[in-house]
């Protein structure tokens, strides 16, 4: 039995699956004109699509540079996967709260997607999945002792970025994993469950996301 059901997007302007009974967080508050947030029903899980406009290269090394401690690689030098791998760093440290970490527990790997039928543009369309950790340090909690682990919550993040070049788009999908809600009641059974459910829903997406009306990017 399917865990997914089918759903619409930006107004039917794409289409894809979203987890069976998670809710549709327009209807309970505003949300960006550019996501679309997903919330489920049990947890503390969410499931969110994001249009952002195309990062440009520079941009992008810089980011993978800062994350990896590297000096950046001459834009001239990076081929076309290291570009695509330092846009998906990029995207995910612009998650990052101040003081947060964020550890590569997947490193991005290129998927087919098919979108569409046809698009407007022979440009390549490229797309990548992964996951990373977020960790981040409690600000209200109680002092530590010396030597001790200053308490902290986490979150995984598994994701799925679609590279539209000849629109100049990232589309990016962000499933949210956090664990604290888990660790608290001693259930990993249950968080092994929900990162399942988060792998099988971006594996879900490559397969069945389309863009039905490429108007959504001009």
């Amino acid at each position: 039995m399917s865990q997914h059901t089918n759903q619409e997007f930006y107004g039917g302007a794409i289409r894809g699956v979203v987890p069976q009974n998670w809710i549709d967080s327009s209807t309970l508050r505003e949300v960006p004109d550019h996501q679309e947030l997903f919330l489920s029903p049990t947890t503390l899980s969410n499931l969110i699509i994001e249009i952002n406009q195309r990062v440009p290269q520079e941009e992008a090394l810089t980011a993978s540079a800062k994350f990896s401690n590297r000096p950046a690689a001459p834009s001239g030098s990076a081929t076309s996967l290291q570009i695509d791998h330092a846009a998906c760093l990029y995207h995910l440290h612009d998650l990052c709260d101040e003081g947060d970490t964020m550890k590569v527990v997947t490193s991005p790997s290129k998927v087919d997607v098919q979108l569409a039928s046809s698009s407007p543009s022979p440009a390549p369309i490229k797309a990548y999945r992964g996951v990373v950790s977020f960790t981040t340090p409690k600000k209200d909690a109680e002092p530590v002792s010396a030597g001790g682990t200053p308490p902290s919550s986490r979150l995984t993040c598994h994701y799925l970025l679609v590279r539209l070049v000849a629109q100049e788009t990232d589309l990016l999908v962000f499933f949210n994993v956090p664990h604290e809600e888990f660790e608290k009641s001693g259930d990993p059974k249950g968080l092994a469950a929900e990162e399942a459910l988060a792998a099988d829903t971006i594996s879900a997406l490559v397969g069945k996301l389309q863009i039905c009306d490429w108007g959504l990017f001009v």
